[in-house]
């Protein structure tokens, strides 16, 4: 019997449109009668995941920024902070590669230097809180969980040759123009892991969907692992079903099947 759902967002659960259908709500309503706890799992800031979900934000479990944070009815219960040496390191070889621009990510908003119109476009649709600082080593009031690399041009072919070495952080390439920079105990698998044991939940009991790289140490969480029929070709290999694409509902199409 399935115990845990739990979704990525972009790609997965939300259409090319960034959309998602509100037959979701009766889905989810139904899955409550059942026991069944739904969890998002995503690269996106916390503050704007609940504002997509704002109708049953203490029913669900959040976890944001790739693993970084979880929460769940407004209370963080876990989260993994980077130190300054890491932060200074990272945004000084973000700065150095050609066309991509750094955002950090904290647990109050996410910071970034860049005001070209293009990037700041990209980010406002994954982040609620943003601010612009002048200088992102400056002094900033707040715990940095996340740096995220942004480049327009592709991140896998143009950005993560330059640190695909690096051992000392969790380095995913989590979008076409994304790439993340975590604490060494940070990803989407390790949050789920721990949320598991908390809940109670074990494999057999997990259904879980995703499509792109960040998702890959989550999928292997649970005996029922969907890649999207639109997922990176890496996913598909591990995951052990394949769902309809995002722009199709596949997750909300096989949530049905269990309720």
């Amino acid at each position: 019997m399935i115990k845990l759902v739990v979704t990525d967002m972009d790609g997965t659960f939300l259409n090319d449109k960034k959309e998602f259908s509100n037959e979701f709500w009766e889905i989810h309503s139904e899955m409550e009668k059942k026991g069944i706890k739904f969890v998002v799992a995503s690269g996106r800031q916390y503050q704007n995941l609940r504002k997509n979900f704002d109708k049953i934000k203490n029913k669900i479990v959040f976890i944001a920024e790739n693993g970084s944070y979880v929460v769940e009815k407004e209370k963080e219960i876990y989260s993994r902070i980077l130190s300054k040496e890491i932060i200074k390191k990272y945004v000084e070889i973000g700065r150095k590669i050609p066309t991509t621009n750094v955002v950090l990510c904290g647990k109050k908003s996410a910071y970034i230097e860049s005001t070209e119109i293009e990037f700041v476009t990209e980010v406002e649709k994954y982040y609620e809180e943003r601010k612009v600082v002048s200088n992102l080593l400056d002094f900033i009031d707040d715990e940095i969980i996340k740096i995220t690399y942004c480049d327009l041009s592709g991140t896998e072919r143009n950005v993560y040759p330059y640190i695909e070495n690096e051992k000392d952080c969790q380095i995913v390439v989590s979008g076409e123009i994304w790439l993340d920079i975590s604490h060494l105990e940070s990803n989407k698998g390790i949050a789920l892991e721990a949320l598991q044991k908390e809940l109670g939940v074990n494999y057999e009991e997990t259904m879980i969907f995703g499509d792109y790289l960040n998702d890959l140490e989550m999928l292997k969480k649970g005996k029922y692992s969907f890649a999207m029929e639109n997922a990176h070709e890496e996913i598909k290999k591990i995951s052990n079903f394949i769902a309809k694409s995002n722009n199709e509902n596949g997750v909300l199409e096989e949530l049905k099947k269990i309720i």
